[in-house]
This record gives structure tokens, C-alpha cells and sequence, in this order.
């Protein structure tokens, strides 16, 4: 990992002040408030790994607090961070729920009011990744954000153990070895946090499930221009209004969500050479989009950018 900042390079009376803006630019704008009796020292180490930013945070006991304010500044809506302790005693808050992270254990924290802090010296691995990998097969963030998901777990201390590695050997990869490494830990992610969503008491099951075969329905007929809400609920065995009850549960629209994995899987498309051979109205068909003008408007709506220029541009492959 590269040093992005330390407070011994500044004097006293700067350091919090550069610390603040560099996390700032880094992770995310915050309200913080240093608590240290001694004085404040902090360092961040950084990694990058395809999608994922890895940022290695350790420092001085302090409260760090998202505030409407500070989120609408930050503008990353489409992503989260997972923390990791790796030293010292952290406690979190968001969305109904407090707990307290000790070494070992894990916790995610979504783009909405929060607080972190701690009342001493800690260090914590912070990886930021694309909400939609947890909630694809999660469902909503607010059924685990702020739980501790404890270093007891065997899936937890894999992914301790496989985000330290990845964060030490990141210089090391190939731009595809990286994105491949990326994919294998936001899987291990996911999967300590559905173990750790075992042990909760028992909510609606049954709704929960056909919510799951929804969504699973939706990814097997992205391609079909007749999938829409009224289908999706004829397909899963359930009415309507049933079907939009359980996606309100998840803070998700039916129609909205299609829409979205249809554009999602387009712009994968667009840059994955196995497709090149398509031209985008064919590509865009094979997403669900009845005409190619809808697709252009709906894409360059999403993206910035038209599907043409999108699969042009340098950079956004691999």
C-alpha cells in the first residue's frame, strides 16, 4: 500500500486540519471531532483493486459523523464502505442500530446518517465498493448495516485475512488478475454477511424468498421486452401489489430495478470484447430495450456518455 498522508509530516497545529481534507478527498466528507487527551496522530495507506478502494486508516481516538449535509457534498451514492478492525475499539450507528467493533470484526456502513468512533488509538481497513454487489444478493443495505459481523465467523476472518493480502500485493497485478481478485472479495463479503444475517431473529421468510426468486427471475430475462412488474409478480406466484410490498421493504421499485440491471448489464456488455461483435442496437436488444433510441436516451441519462462513446472510451474496459 502507498502513504497517502501522515500527521508527522505537518506540524501540530496543521495536522488535523490536512488530516480532515484528505479523508475528505479519500473516503468520504465527515464531520470529526478528535477525542484524544494527547493529541491527535493519524495515517492512511492506500490500494486500489479494479472497482475496490482499500484504505488502511489508523489514528487517534475520534468521532466521525455523517451528516445529511456531508453526504450530499461527497456525491459516491453508488457506493458503501466495509470496515474491518484491525486494532483498538470501535463503535458505529446507523439507521436504528449501534454496535461495537472489536479486532477480527466487520461492519458495513452505507451513503446515510452515521456516526464511527472510537476512545483510543485504532486501526481500520476500509474497502469502498459498488452498493448494487451486496444488494444484488442481500437485499436492502438497512438489513445489516452498523451489525457487527464478528471475527468468531470463519467467513469473517477469511475476509480480514484475503483484504489484507490484497491490499499488500495490489501494485503486483494485472489490471484483469485485479478485477478477478476484486470479484472473489466482495463475494466473501457477501457471504459472511448472509452468515451473520442467519443468526438474526426470524423476519418474514416467506417474503424474503419471493423477493429472491424475483430478482433472480429478473437477471435470467433481462433480454425479454415484455418483462415488467405485472409479469415479474404473474412469474414469482403472487399479485402485484404483494410483489411491490416486498421491493418497498428493500427500498426498491420493480420497474426501476429492471431498468437498472438492464443498463447495468449493458455497459457491462459495452466493454467486454466478447460482445464486440454486436452493434448497439443488437446489443441493446438483447438487454430488454424494444428500440435502440430508448436504449441511447435511458444510457447517456445513466452514464453521461452515449452507448457509442462509452464503448470508445479509454479506460472504462476491464
Amino acid at each position: 500500500m502507498r502513504t497517502l498522508f501522515s500527521t508527522a509530516d505537518y506540524a501540530p497545529e496543521d495536522s488535523f486540519r490536512f488530516w480532515r481534507e484528505t479523508i475528505f478527498d479519500r473516503i468520504v466528507p465527515v464531520e470529526l471531532t478528535p477525542t484524544a487527551a494527547h493529541g491527535f496522530a493519524g495515517s492512511l495507506e492506500a490500494a486500489e483493486v479494479g472497482p475496490l478502494l482499500i484504505t488502511r486508516v489508523t489514528q487517534s481516538a475520534v468521532t466521525t459523523v455523517a451528516t445529511p449535509d456531508t453526504i450530499r457534498r461527497h456525491g459516491k451514492y453508488e457506493t458503501l464502505n466495509v470496515a474491518i478492525t484491525l486494532k483498538g475499539r470501535v463503535f458505529s450507528a446507523q439507521d436504528d442500530r449501534t454496535a461495537i467493533q472489536n479486532p477480527g470484526d466487520i461492519v458495513v456502513m452505507d451513503r446515510r446518517p452515521a456516526v464511527m468512533g472510537s476512545d483510543g488509538d485504532t486501526q481500520t481497513l476500509f474497502i469502498e465498493m459498488p452498493r448494487a454487489c451486496l444488494e444484488r444478493a442481500l437485499g436492502s443495505t438497512r438489513r445489516f448495516t452498523a451489525l457487527t459481523i464478528g471475527a468468531d465467523q470463519v467467513g469473517t476472518s477469511m475476509v480480514t485475512t484475503f483484504f489484507q493480502e490484497l491490499a499488500r500485493t495490489a501494485g503486483q497485478m494485472t489490471p484483469d488478475m485485479a478485477n478477478r481478485m476484486a470479484s472473489i472479495g466482495v463475494d466473501l463479503v457477501v457471504a459472511s454477511i448472509a452468515e451473520r444475517l442467519a443468526h438474526e431473529p426470524p423476519r418474514n421468510i416467506q417474503g424474503i424468498l419471493i423477493f429472491q426468486r424475483a430478482l433472480a427471475h429478473i437477471e435470467a430475462n433481462l433480454g425479454d421486452v415484455n418483462l415488467d412488474p405485472a409479469q415479474l409478480a404473474a412469474a414469482v406466484g403472487v399479485s402485484l401489489r404483494h410483489l411491490q410490498t416486498l421491493f418497498r421493504e428493500q427500498d426498491r421499485n420493480i420497474a426501476d430495478w429492471i431498468w437498472r440491471r438492464r443498463l447495468e448489464s449493458a455497459a457491462q456488455r459495452l466493454t467486454d470484447p466478447g460482445f464486440s461483435h454486436l452493434s448497439v442496437g443488437e446489443l441493446a436488444y438483447s438487454c430488454g430495450f424494444s428500440t435502440q433510441s430508448h436504449f441511447s436516451r435511458r444510457f447517456k441519462e445513466s452514464y453521461g456518455l452515449s452507448p457509442s462513446d462509452y464503448r470508445r472510451a479509454p479506460g472504462i474496459a476491464g
